[in-house]
């Protein structure tokens, strides 16, 4: 794509992948589990954050784009944001938002390019 091209002129299928600072607009913590042994021996679970970004986050909803998903029927919500480097996404990492916490279900660099990676994720619905 050439300087100053629309993305819909640089052809078919990289609207998706030309993302705007102005879309990114969700601030996300990426966080894995860690045990942490207290003075008294005692285990827990506390959230270790790996990263702080910003991202573009899309609801599920009835389109097209989320019919075509329907092995991953679980996710409620994608994640879109710049691949940080040395760091690898895992499903075993958790992303927290401002009001939710989010499963990552599966983890894909945008067009094998190493720009954008996309996460789809499942809402942690907490009981109580």
């Amino acid at each position: 794509m050439e300087y100053g091209q629309s993305p819909a002129a640089a052809g078919p299928g990289l609207e998706g992948v030309i993302m705007s600072y102005g879309k990114m607009n969700t601030f996300i913590d990426i966080v894995e589990k860690a045990t942490m042994k207290d003075t008294e021996g005692f285990r827990t679970e506390v959230d270790n954050i790996i990263v702080s970004v910003k991202a573009y986050r899309e609801g599920r909803h009835g389109n097209e784009k989320w019919a075509n998903r329907a092995s991953f029927s679980e996710a409620t919500d994608l994640f879109r944001f710049r691949r940080i480097p040395g760091l690898t996404i895992t499903t075993a990492m958790v992303i927290v938002s401002k009001d939710n916490r989010f499963e990552i279900t599966s983890v894909e660099d945008v067009k094998g390019r190493g720009m954008y990676i996309e996460v789809l994720a499942k809402e942690v619905i907490s009981s109580g």
